[in-house]
């Protein structure tokens, strides 16, 4: 990779079993909150030690490796450091594969470790991993972490956990997990133990490398989430399992599940070299895990797969719709049964008692306790109503164009109906309201809302179409050509762009909510009002992207990748895109890829490590 990543992912499987190397793997890592994660990687040649993962207070005195090389794909992390004796090859490997579920889901993470003598002599090689009590602590010291050695058929393994369980017992943004626990081991013989490093307990793994050794960093949280008062576990112990039998099975397939990762990430390169450019490549396989690893997959007590998010950074809420929205395309692409897992607690919340509005809700609570919106506290002024309804009923007409079946739509046709008709009666001109970007506040006669109000009612028409409705889809698609001809005449700028609201003249917005215009075909506007918008974007472009509109300079990644897509023109689309690739290979804040930045200094604004990015994949469904 090309780019000079703003973290490395090194361990990335869900919301809390996720750890990042920020300016360098030779510093200390970190959970994706920024919060101190510790893992040591030490290296012993002919009994000399030297560093190559981590740091501590001993960090000083313990020689580092020189890093020649850091290579990123889509599943696996490859630093490839030397010394004077040896070259030695680490690669770190999350296998979420996002076309099988189990997988998706098992929480198991490999580290291949290889080496190679570069003076021509034989050397004794052994490697050691130590993992903190971090990983099973909010923060060190937040209780007392304890350890044994457990009897795992194949390996060598030892876990750790905080003494006191309290599984599930809050939720939060800036939290961490401090119950479940944590496996470390490696293939056959080693030693492991418990040890004390920097003030804290811990557990390491040390293995003598005969060329290569296949070490494993494994999770067990015991229940994944609660959903309206039931707890759920993970997917992957859908049939039983035990995590002692998925480690064992992991190590098993470690070949086998590498060599499919890689074929999949060599073919989501292939494809956006081909449909963009290297740099727009480079983005996708950066997003990928973050995306990934932003999410936990679990059964519901009825058989259902349930994909909850959690909104990282923002506010923590869970199963967030407007989080999804910008999420589905690489869903849409690769497994929409993720999707359908998204969008699944939504539904049922919505249907419930419990929610008393006649519009979508934003979300279903705060990760990992899914019970009911946190968001705004149901108060009527900090809804999203045209947001929501217009992002549900777009994304399950999604899904229905990339199934051929809106069988899954027709479950939930009445309510999908109840919230085309409040697009109807408030989408032409929305009122004061906030959308997605509520960051930037309340905003009345937003165009930009006003079109993703026109592309839900077109794909609620598109739904009824595949359903057998044909006269009323004609009536909705009319609806939506004639709110569409409206906002062409009234949103006008002189100068060929669109306003940001109808009654601010000369402003402008990203008007990404068109893409599915694009996508769906649906021609609801004309060339020249994509012409306009894309002319009016390289002339706000600034050294970092295209601010979002008239008000910041800030831009969203997800937001200026969908607005590149209004142009048929692979120039263009690369115009705006390097601009992104070029904020990150920039950035000095040291995160999990963030979506919101100033596109003048590349100057992160806020968010990071956002299920967001999966919106980076949308050129790939054109």
């Amino acid at each position: 990779m090309k780019m000079r990543a703003p973290a490395l992912p090194i361990i990335n499987i869900d919301p809390y079993f996720s750890i990042w190397a920020q300016e360098s793997v030779l510093d200390t890592t970190v959970h994706w909150t920024g919060s101190p994660n510790t893992i040591l990687g030490r290296v012993f040649v002919d009994g000399e030690e030297f560093r190559f993962l981590g740091d501590d207070v001993k960090g000083s005195d313990v020689p580092e490796m020189t890093v020649e090389n850091i290579d990123v794909d889509a599943f696996s992390t490859v630093i490839t450091y030397t010394n004077d004796k040896i070259k030695l090859t680490v690669k770190f490997t999350s296998p979420t594969l996002i076309t099988e579920l189990y997988y998706v889901s098992r929480p198991v993470a490999y580290c291949k470790v290889s080496y190679a003598s570069l003076d021509g002599k034989n050397h004794d090689v052994k490697v050691r991993f130590t993992c903190s009590e971090e990983l099973v602590l909010n923060k060190k010291g937040e209780g007392r972490a304890y350890s044994r050695k457990v009897d795992i058929e194949g390996v060598t393994a030892v876990k750790m956990g905080n003494g006191e369980q309290k599984v599930l017992w809050r939720s939060g943004d800036d939290v961490r997990i401090d119950w479940g626990f944590f496996y470390l081991g490696a293939v056959g013989e080693a030693v492991v133990d418990n040890t004390a490093f920097s003030g804290m307990y811990g557990i390491f793994c040390e293995k003598e490398l005969d060329k290569e050794a296949l070490f494993f960093f494994a999770y067990d949280d015991v229940d994944s989430m609660v959903y309206f008062g039931d707890k759920l576990k993970a997917y992957w112990k859908k049939d039983g399992k035990t995590i002692e039998e998925a480690i064992s099975e992991a190590v098993g397939d470690y070949y086998e599940i590498v060599a499919k990762c890689e074929d999949f990430s060599a073919k989501v390169k292939a494809d956006a070299q081909a449909k963009g450019s290297e740099k727009y490549a480079e983005l996708l396989i950066l997003a990928y895990r973050q995306v990934m690893a932003a999410h936990k997959l679990v059964v519901d007590n009825d058989g259902n797969n349930l994909y909850i998010s959690k909104e990282c950074f923002s506010n923590g809420c869970a199963a967030t719709v407007d989080v999804t929205y910008p999420s589905a395309p690489l869903y849409l692409l690769y497994n929409p049964e993720l999707l359908k897992g998204m969008l699944r607690p939504v539904m049922k919340y919505a249907l419930s008692d419990e929610w008393k509005f006649d519009f979508a809700p934003h979300d279903v609570g705060q990760y990992p306790l899914v019970n009911g919106q946190v968001y705004g506290q149901n108060l009527l002024k900090w809804q999203m109503p045209v947001e929501e309804c217009g992002n549900m009923i777009v994304l399950f007409s999604a899904i229905s164009d990339v199934e051929d079946d809106a069988s899954f739509a027709g479950k939930y046709l009445d309510t999908l109906d109840k919230w085309s008709e409040y697009l109807i009666r408030y989408g032409l001109d929305p009122e004061h309201q906030i959308c997605t970007d509520d960051f930037a506040g309340h905003l009345a006669h937003n165009v930009n809302l006003s079109i993703k109000a026109i592309m839900g009612i077109a794909g609620f028409s598109r739904i009824l179409s595949r359903l057998g409705n044909a006269q009323k889809a004609e009536k909705l698609m009319g609806i939506a050509k004639e709110y569409a001809a409206s906002l062409v005449k009234n949103a006008a700028n002189a100068d060929g762009s669109y306003r940001l609201a109808y009654d601010k003249p000369d402003t402008f917005s990203l008007k990404y909510n068109s893409v599915w215009d694009k996508i769906w075909k649906t021609e609801l506007f004309p060339d020249k009002f994509y012409e306009g918008e894309l002319a009016r974007y390289k002339k706000e472009l600034l050294p970092y992207g295209v601010p979002l509109d008239s008000r910041e300079k800030y831009t969203k990644s997800d937001w200026l990748v969908w607005a590149a897509c209004l142009s048929e023109s692979k120039d263009d689309f690369n115009c705006l895109v390097d601009s992104l690739w070029m904020a990150y290979n920039t950035m000095r804040t040291r995160v999990p890829m963030t979506d919101w930045y100033y596109c003048d200094t590349s100057h992160m604004r806020g968010f990071q490590h956002r299920t967001v990015q999966g919106g980076l994949f949308i050129k790939l469904m054109f």
